[in-house]
């Protein structure tokens, strides 16, 4: 792989934080008793096959020292131990798999309730694909984890403790051939652990980016076709394969060296056991069959530390997707709900900003922006790009919360009651925003409707969609391609307003919605669009659009510097509504 391609797997790599898999341990608090039968199973395979080996070998060792074929009894317990064996490695394998399966799915949950809590904040700018890694490859990753290290880690603890204690008092000189061995199989995966961590980073970060170059092609395949730049993008789809191929082989490298350390630090602890139990043998402290018993305990307790060092190797590697996750699980809220939820009174709404400023981090995009809608009125916002006018929709919606001032919805009495107080479910259902674009999702033009009312019944449905001319455009049961791509801009604009008008909001608000549609198109939508005691508010560059308006309000550089009727702004020669109006469409 070429100098280029690593540095684009590796840049933006960082080692991911420490803890990062312990603050994960907590999701199997909901899973207690799975958990407990999990380790008591684990426990009980690992026992089992050290009490198997260490018979087995007291066994021979009778036979072939003391020349005495093994009792029934002795046959008895072999043949339960090896009984035992099987039936707890499967019931092991079984509890584990189904724990871990059982708490991936509750946390792909969690890493949508923090993707939905923190949008469209901390989602927006990041790539759907890479999105999709996260709340699928990293947390699939995560079952190794959970299934292959905690109850292992927790089970071969005791059976070292365990087999240790025997071993002291058996004879010491092979629990001291073994406790060195031990205690470096153990820390080696520590000792690594920075080098495990980036390279383990690294290979999330490239199928990160696989994932989301993927799904950015597959997206514009039609783009790439008009273009004739399909090839170039098949190249490059190829690069990230071979990134993701090079960070892959890079950790099974690692971890086929370090395997051999491991294999090497066993060898050693055979030959320190062996030589042990020599001379435990030649000053007479070990004799007979107690000998090769005594030699197959030491050796079998370092099975369960080896195999949960190698465990515990592959576990750090997984930092990075635990750290991916972790973020996303705690993900804070960028419009926490309200600590005590106000009612919203009955009838119209009007709408009511003051003093409102907000950023995105960089420079202010809003400041002090004073604006009234009264109830039941229409105005557009106007202005040029980036003045702020989505940004005003959206806090008005709740996505976000202004950094100043306030966001109200008034009442046709003159009560206030900011929006920062009203239940979320509450305020969808007043308020509603049809934005620029429209997600459209794979299914019926029926079921894309009813995704904002789904207990909306078949008239209010079939009116709905009548009222905007969605039935124009194919029967409600008809199957819409996935993003909308069987339906042109103008039919999904209509869509995304029938879909909006089914929760009968109180406040009405359109970000360019119909920027897609002919004048004609425009004007009859708007038509149908009017209804007493709704507040419409408009975001538009279209002169027939804004002239419908009761009122316009013109933002420039984050404030709002006029108000007014369209006969009134653009009768005034230096009107900033005529600069903005200025080849803009009619």
């Amino acid at each position: 792989m070429s100098h280029d391609a690593t540095d684009t797997v590796t840049a933006g790599t960082s080692v991911p934080e420490r803890g990062s898999l312990r603050a994960l341990l907590p999701a199997l608090a909901g899973h207690r008793a799975m958990t407990i039968r999990t380790c008591a199973a684990a426990l009980l395979e690992q026992g089992s096959l050290v009490a198997l080996v260490t018979l087995a070998a007291h066994t021979i060792g009778t036979a072939v020292i003391e020349s005495k074929a093994p009792s029934s009894g002795t046959v008895t317990a072999l043949v339960a131990l090896v009984l035992v064996r099987a039936l707890t490695t499967w019931r092991e394998m079984d509890l584990s798999h189904d724990l871990a399966y059982r708490v991936l799915a509750a946390l792909r949950v969690r890493v949508f309730d923090g993707l939905a809590r923190s949008a469209p904040a901390r989602v927006a700018g990041r790539r759907s694909g890479d999105l999709a890694a996260t709340a699928m490859a990293d947390v699939e990753a995560l079952e190794f984890f959970y299934a292959h290290t905690t109850a292992q880690l927790l089970a071969a603890g005791t059976v070292f403790t365990g087999g240790a204690t025997v071993l002291a008092a058996v004879e010491p000189w092979l629990l001291a051939a073994v406790l060195p061995v031990a205690a470096l199989l153990t820390a080696a995966p520590f000792a690594d652990a920075r080098g495990r961590a980036m390279r383990g980073a690294r290979t999330r970060t490239a199928v990160a980016t696989l994932s989301a170059d993927t799904v950015e092609t597959v997206d514009g395949l039609r783009e790439l076709l008009a273009f004739g730049t399909l090839a170039g993008r098949r190249h490059r789809l190829a690069g990230r394969g071979r990134e993701v191929g090079e960070a892959q082989r890079a950790e099974a490298t690692w971890e086929a060296v370090t395997a051999a350390v491991r294999d090497l630090l066993i060898v050693l602890a055979v030959l320190g056991v062996v030589t042990a139990a020599a001379q435990s043998m030649a000053s007479g402290r070990l004799h007979g069959a107690w000998a090769p018993a005594a030699m197959a305990l030491a050796l079998a307790v370092l099975g369960p530390v080896a195999e949960s060092a190698r465990s515990l190797s592959q576990a750090v590697s997984l930092r990075a997707a635990a750290s991916r996750v972790g973020a996303a699980v705690r993900a804070p809220a960028l419009a926490p709900p309200a600590a005590a939820p106000r009612t919203l009174p009955p009838g119209p709404l009007g709408v009511r900003l003051r003093r409102v400023g907000f950023d995105y981090g960089g420079g202010p995009v809003l400041d002090g922006v004073e604006l009234t809608v009264r109830a039941g009125k229409t105005l557009a916002l106007v202005g040029s790009s980036g003045a702020g006018k989505s940004t005003c929709a959206h806090l008005i919606a709740r996505f976000w919360d202004p950094s100043e001032g306030t966001v109200q919805l008034v009442a046709a009495d003159g009560e206030a009651i900011d929006v920062r107080d009203v239940d979320d479910a509450e305020l969808r259902g007043a308020v509603a925003l049809v934005g620029q674009e429209t997600p459209l999702f794979h299914g019926t033009l029926a079921e894309n409707l009813r995704l904002a009312a789904p207990e909306a019944d078949d008239d209010l449905l079939a009116e709905t969609a009548r009222l905007c001319g969605v039935d124009r455009i194919a029967a409600l049961s008809t199957l819409v391609g996935e993003r909308g791509s069987t339906v042109s801009g103008g039919q999904r604009a209509r869509i995304a307003l029938a879909r909006a008008l089914l929760v009968r909001p109180r406040v009405l608000i359109l970000d360019e919605s119909t920027a897609h549609l002919d004048n004609a198109s425009d004007a009859q939508l708007a038509t149908a669009l009017h209804q007493k005691g709704r507040t419409t508010i408009v975001i538009a560059h279209r002169r027939a659009t804004i002239r419908r308006a009761d009122s316009i309000a013109v933002l420039e550089a984050g404030r709002i510097v006029e108000e007014g009727t369209w006969e009134d702004l653009t009768g005034r020669p230096d009107s900033a509504l005529n600069r903005s109006l200025a080849g803009i469409s009619p």
